[in-house]
């Protein structure tokens, strides 16, 4: 009796190269029944007549399950365009079904690379094509099933058993939303799946996020093997968990941080619950009020040890500091050599945190060689050094979803035990992990592992390098022409070999593979940051930094320029929403989702803003959202008289020099942020206008976003009402009043009725 076969799932798709379907030879037709017994079998051809079609769809169509190769595409003696196909479907995939089309007498003449790299043969005058269909559908099969991670294959298989759920929560797979109008609605709009796939910790075929047990923790398991981890957490609840959880895992009351003041404030968080000493490692600022990186000698054991002496709060401490944190990479894309900061740190700290959470994607890219946590393999990493962890935001910059990340840990001298982890694990993982987060870190993992990633992170890279060189040759022309246009934070010059060539000259090739085109070197003008080593830090080419006109390196203000306020709230009408906005920057963040069609966009949206500035176009035309919001403030406007309006309000308040003060100043620490914390819930603290602030201590953080670093960290001195922070803050507040609309946002800063009010002690 015959074995019923299995229904093809919907979507499977083959790629067909064959340029001889259309022949009445013998060949043609043993082609073109293959093609329709394959539709026979449900699955969708797709037809391709020549390399580059192949090499077309191969690009624009990831769920592919088979390629048919005919092995004497275009007749070549050599047969080079099915060698040149098959070698970039080995590049972009190495374990995607190949079937090599061919006759019996070329057996012979088939090279052994090529039969390595194919995984079967297809002798088209020999075998039957119902036969051979039935392979390609068995191996397509094989290949979409070893394709899901472990968590994520098992969520499928247990969702798809249509079990009835007598577990939280309590819509029942989705049923509840069914009963009412508003859940219908609810239902349809994110449909069936994700419903089922949200489950109860009760559902045992799935493992357990707390004790990494099953699918789960196998999942854990993959991931720290495609990052290079020891062991590897998932979160669901973002880094600024991952954050704390290492910290409570390393720093018990009373025990030194070295902390970078360029932190997320999750670290404040973390000092806040451990209470541990914080000892701060101050980063450089340029210019443009970008955070560059720690000097390196910062790093060293001397500096440590005279910084902890300087500092109030540790003296009397003896123990060597509990944990080390780094930003890597920072918010605007400055990345360390790693090994050089571990050199550095390793005399003073026996534990050090890379918060890595805009980095997850290093790993995979040689271009970041040396510039993240998890390098090389744990089998040949080096054991006489620092405990090193890594947390990663897999749901910024790589594709998992919101509040999705990771705990990557290699083991140094110190050991980081399982079991103790675990503890301060489990204070902050829910027993309710969403499913669904889990899963997108699995996927995650799997999208990065073999080819995958470096094919991924490379299209990124690309894409940001070719806008570069983009806006670079446009700022060019414009400046030929004696016009302003944006600039990019980058350097005007790299190096081919012996010579220097301009940016938007320079190959992309070269580019997207040589860290030194990206190198901070010491004392260069691009970057503004004084002192630094050779190839001790890099700019990451897929963090782009945009600067307006207006402000000189050094931080000299000219005559006339353009707040990047302005310019962002003109792009988010055009449909364009960028990261992070400063004084005279703007950040853009080329993922592995940016594609030439939507940088694209971008150009055209920078140069329509410089035609209706130059021609001070009325805002109710070029910005009529806004407008329409604000009409009594900006109705009768043009874009350039308030360009001209908010720059001179910036000169006047002096806010991008008092920004410099501020960040270059630091508090004097009058009690440790836990200390801070303590007082707070105690009800202690008053809440008081700027000038009431003088001479007081911080009761909670001040952060202006963006960036989100702290200017002022809980239980430090916020001075004199005309000091750096007071100072800064005053000027904010004047600013925010002329232009309402253009408010700042700064954290533990409320503004009532236009006035900036704060809590002290």
């Amino acid at each position: 009796m015959q074995q019923e076969q299995k229904p093809v799932p919907p979507g499977m798709r083959v790629l067909v190269v064959c340029d001889k379907l259309q022949e009445a030879s013998a060949v043609g037709r043993a082609s073109r029944n293959l093609l329709q017994d394959l539709q026979n079998h449900g699955v969708e051809r797709v037809l391709a007549a020549s390399v580059d079609e192949g090499r077309a769809i191969l690009d624009s169509e990831p769920h592919l399950i088979a390629v048919v190769l005919d092995w004497d595409l275009s007749r070549v003696e050599d047969h080079a365009p099915a060698v040149s196909l098959l070698e970039a479907v080995r590049a972009k995939n190495a374990s995607l079904p190949i079937f090599l089309l061919a006759e019996r007498d070329d057996a012979a003449q088939i090279p052994v690379a090529v039969m390595r790299q194919a995984d079967e043969f297809i002798w088209l005058l020999d075998d039957t094509m119902e036969f051979v269909s039935e392979r390609i559908v068995a191996a397509g099969r094989r290949y979409r099933e070893q394709l899901l991670p472990p968590m994520f294959a098992a969520l499928v298989k247990f969702t798809r058993g249509a079990e009835y759920s007598w577990h939280t929560p309590g819509h029942t797979g989705g049923t509840a939303f069914l009963r009412s109008p508003v859940g219908r609605m609810f239902y349809d709009y994110f449909g069936e799946p994700i419903f089922r796939a949200d489950l109860s910790i009760s559902v045992g075929e799935l493992g357990s996020l707390l004790d990494h047990s099953g699918p789960i923790g196998a999942g854990e398991r993959y991931a720290a093997h495609v990052f290079g981890a020891d062991r590897t957490y998932y979160g669901t609840n973002g880094t600024s968990t991952s954050n704390r959880v290492v910290m409570m895992a390393s720093v018990a009351r009373g025990q030194i941080v070295l902390a970078d003041r360029n932190c997320h404030k999750s670290i404040e968080h973390g000092l806040s619950m451990t209470g541990g000493v914080p000892v701060y490692l101050r980063p450089y600022r340029n210019h443009l009020g970008l955070i560059g990186p720690i000097p390196p000698a910062a790093f060293s054991a001397q500096a440590i040890a005279a910084n902890i002496a300087q500092s109030p709060l540790a003296a009397g401490v003896t123990e060597k500091p509990a944990l080390a944190i780094v930003t890597n990479s920072t918010y605007d894309g400055l990345c360390y050599n790693a090994a050089r900061v571990e050199e550095l740190l390793g005399d003073s700290v026996d534990r050090v945190l890379f918060d890595e959470a805009w980095f997850g994607y290093a790993r995979f890219n040689p271009l970041y060689a040396d510039r993240f946590a998890m390098r090389g393999e744990p089998a040949t990493a080096k054991r006489d050094g620092p405990t090193i962890f890594a947390t990663q935001s897999t749901h910024k910059l790589l594709a998992a979803l919101s509040q999705g990340s990771m705990i990557h840990l290699r083991e140094g001298r110190v050991k980081a035990e399982h079991v103790r982890f675990n503890e301060a694990f489990m204070m902050h993982a829910t027993t309710s992990p969403q499913y669904a987060i889990i899963a997108s870190n699995d996927v995650s993992a799997a999208m990065m592992d073999g080819a995958g990633g470096r094919l991924l992170t490379g299209e990124a890279i690309a894409e940001a390098i070719s806008f570069r060189q983009t806006m670079a040759r446009l700022q060019t022309d414009f400046a030929a022409q004696g016009q302003w246009f944006f600039k990019l934070w980058q350097p005007e010059l790299v190096r081919d070999g012996g010579t220097a060539v301009a940016f938007a000259d320079a190959p992309a090739a070269l580019l997207a593979e040589e860290q030194k085109c990206w190198m901070l070197e010491p004392d260069a003008d691009w970057h503004g940051f004084p002192a630094l080593e050779p190839g001790y830090c890099m700019l990451d080419p897929i963090k782009v930094t945009l600067a307006t006109p207006g402000i000189f390196p050094g931080g000299r203000l000219a005559e006339d320029g353009i707040p990047a306020l302005l310019l962002t709230a003109y792009l988010a009408e055009h449909g364009i929403t960028a990261e992070k906005t400063t004084n005279f920057s703007i950040l853009f963040l080329f993922s592995i989702g940016v594609t030439r069609g939507k940088w694209g966009s971008l150009v055209n949206a920078l140069l329509d803003f410089k035609r209706d500035y130059d021609a001070n176009a009325p805002l109710a035309r070029t910005m009529p959202v806004f407008t329409q919001s604000n009409p009594v403030a900006y109705g009768a406007l043009g874009l350039r008289e308030l360009a001209q309006a908010m720059f001179g309000a910036m000169r006047r308040t002096r806010i991008p020099e008092l920004l410099q003060e501020a960040y270059n100043f630091l508090p004097a620490p009058a009690m440790t942020p836990a200390a801070a914390y303590d007082l707070l819930v105690r009800g202690e603290g008053r809440g008081e206008v700027l000038a009431g602030l003088s001479g007081g201590v911080a009761a909670t953080s001040i952060v202006p976003y963006p960036p989100g670093i702290p200017l002022v960290m809980p239980g430090e001195s916020l001075g004199a009402e005309d000091g750096p922070v007071l100072g800064y803050l005053a000027a904010l507040q004047e600013f925010d009043r002329l232009f309402p609309a253009f408010a700042h946002d700064t954290h533990g800063i409320e503004a009532v009725n236009g006035e900036y009010q704060g809590m002290r002690f």
